[in-house]
């Protein structure tokens, strides 16, 4: 049976324009150069391996060889870029339905391999690299912390194929004691507790939405309205490199008070 292409193998491959995969990784992390506004670029992707050493990794969900060569292959971008002026570009491609949970996983560190990624990609960005998490389907929990949160800026497609949360509903609902009906009602007042990428928009943590007509089919249409996404994220990234940008929403409020009364106390 044949294995389905991903969003995330999707893009990569659109943005890429069919660049050759960087050799010498596991097959579930893909890393190709391109270009973003003319300038050069690495985008790199966690997809579906069917043949995944670790069984519960094998539906594009981030692992233990998925954390250990995202970490790789950032940093080793950083090494490379350190002596040049212009450091590429570097984009997340994320579509991840998870971490990956299992004895094994725990037993061999996952926490370890997720947190070394996470590491890298927030060592690019605070290295001068602009990082930008490009959300084409699913950003779920440790795999989206990661593998793409620690970006400057994030784009997402609106489309229901893309959901961000901490974690899967049925989980959610057995950890706060509700069915996933009630779950559901209750996001509809929390936008912290919602899936759907409208409510995640008003958290302030999106640079841009974007309406793709053919999602896991791109047109050229698309294609174009993706890059010119990227190119103004870029440019907001290297007029403000930090992330208090994130907490400019209405929703985010408090947590901007919280960071004022702590710097006073401190």
């Amino acid at each position: 049976m044949k294995q389905q292409t991903g969003r995330g193998e999707i893009w990569l491959q659109t943005l890429t324009a069919g660049a050759s995969r960087m050799p010498g990784l596991c097959p579930s992390v893909q890393v190709a150069d391109g270009e973003v506004h003319g300038e050069a670029a690495r985008f790199i992707a966690v997809v579906a391996d069917k043949n995944n050493h670790f069984p519960r990794a094998a539906g594009g969900e981030a692992g233990l060889l998925e954390g250990w060569t995202l970490a790789k292959v950032v940093s080793e971008t950083v090494a490379e870029d350190v002596n040049k002026s212009e450091k590429r570009i570097i984009v997340a491609v994320i579509d991840v339905p998870s971490q990956a949970y299992g004895r094994r996983e725990e037993a061999f560190g996952i926490h370890q391999a997720l947190a070394a990624a996470a590491g890298a990609y927030a060592s690019a960005r605070l290295a001068g690299h602009v990082v930008i998490g490009l959300i084409v389907g699913k950003a779920m929990s440790g795999a989206f912390l990661a593998h793409g949160y620690q970006a400057n800026r994030l784009i997402a497609f609106n489309d229901g194929g893309v959901m961000i949360h901490a974690m899967g509903k049925e989980a959610a609902a057995r950890i706060t004691l509700r069915s996933v009906e009630a779950l559901e009602k209750l996001a509809e007042t929390i936008p912290p507790m919602a899936y759907d990428i409208h409510h995640y928009q008003t958290l302030g943590l999106l640079e841009s939405l974007l309406d793709i007509s053919k999602p896991d089919e791109p047109d050229a249409g698309d294609v174009t309205q993706v890059r010119q996404a990227l190119a103004a994220a870029v440019a907001a990234a290297r007029r403000d490199p930090g992330l208090q940008c994130r907490l400019q929403a209405e929703n985010r409020s408090s947590s901007k008070r919280v960071r004022e009364l702590m710097r006073a106390a401190w």
